[in-house]
């Protein structure tokens, strides 16, 4: 269930180059929202909408909160508007994430796909660890966030300007290998993605991944973001939009 409305914007910053923090207020959205679904978001003036991962959630409050980068014209209108401006959405929509309680998780996040991570890392703080990569030092987001809700917060660049020096795969190998989780959540680039569900797969531990895709209708309506699964052997055509974003590591056919 999904709704359709315009609703206020509460708080706007940026929290880098070409990043950009939104909270809206739509206490109904808000109230069917979970962690890992996104928002399609109008951009005035443009006919198609922009899919846009919902960061956090605050259902007491009754907001969402999105966190994007300018990637076009589409975006770059939506990083214009400015608290009290009315934003145009579609939400929440798309499968979430599997929250399982009393366990153990790692979410691991690659550049613009480390804020979907925020909503589920909150679910089980200090028994979450987070692991982020980005390009370098002043695109890195949303730590003070992941520390704010007791998870344990890693940071990787692939430049060496902050935290490892390196991907996200090795300190993730590395918590394998010593302190197992019940699950892993990813979302970030494909090749990213493959690694990390590979990685599971070999560790024993059950993975899901967030697939980041361009999006026309959002609702299963066209064939913009069709990818490949795999079922019991059998190879299916899903939508991101509807089947996901949220998938079954081992169920993406990455090839």
């Amino acid at each position: 269930m999904y709704r359709q409305g315009k609703y206020p914007v509460v708080a706007k910053k940026a929290i880098a180059k070409g990043i950009f923090d939104i909270t809206v207020y739509c206490p109904h959205i808000a109230k069917l929202a979970k962690a890992g679904q996104f928002a399609q978001v109008a951009a005035e003036g443009y006919f198609l909408r922009r899919p846009i991962s919902i960061c956090d959630i605050d259902k007491e409050n009754g907001t969402l909160r999105m966190v994007f980068e300018v990637r076009g014209k589409g975006t770059e209108k939506i990083a214009e508007l400015n608290v009290g401006s009315l934003i145009d959405i579609i939400a929440p929509l798309g499968n979430g994430f599997t929250v399982l309680e009393g366990k153990k998780a790692v979410c691991v996040g690659g550049g613009i796909g480390t804020p979907p991570m925020l909503g589920i890392a909150k679910q089980y703080g200090e028994n979450a660890q987070v692991i982020s990569g980005f390009r370098t030092a002043g695109i890195a987001i949303l730590q003070d966030d992941f520390k704010a809700a007791g998870c344990e917060a890693t940071l990787c660049t692939d430049d060496g300007t902050a935290g490892i020096h390196g991907f996200v795969t090795e300190p993730l190998k590395a918590r394998l290998e010593s302190d197992k989780p019940d699950i892993i959540y990813a979302c970030g680039p494909a090749p990213m993605l493959k690694n990390i569900v590979a990685l599971a797969k070999e560790y024993g531990v059950k993975s899901e991944v967030s697939l980041e895709q361009r999006m026309a209708c959002g609702v299963g309506a066209c064939l913009v973001c069709v990818c490949k699964t795999v079922k019991d052997g059998e190879q299916f055509l899903s939508h991101v939009c509807k089947d996901g974003p949220v998938f079954d590591g081992e169920e993406v056919d990455f090839s």
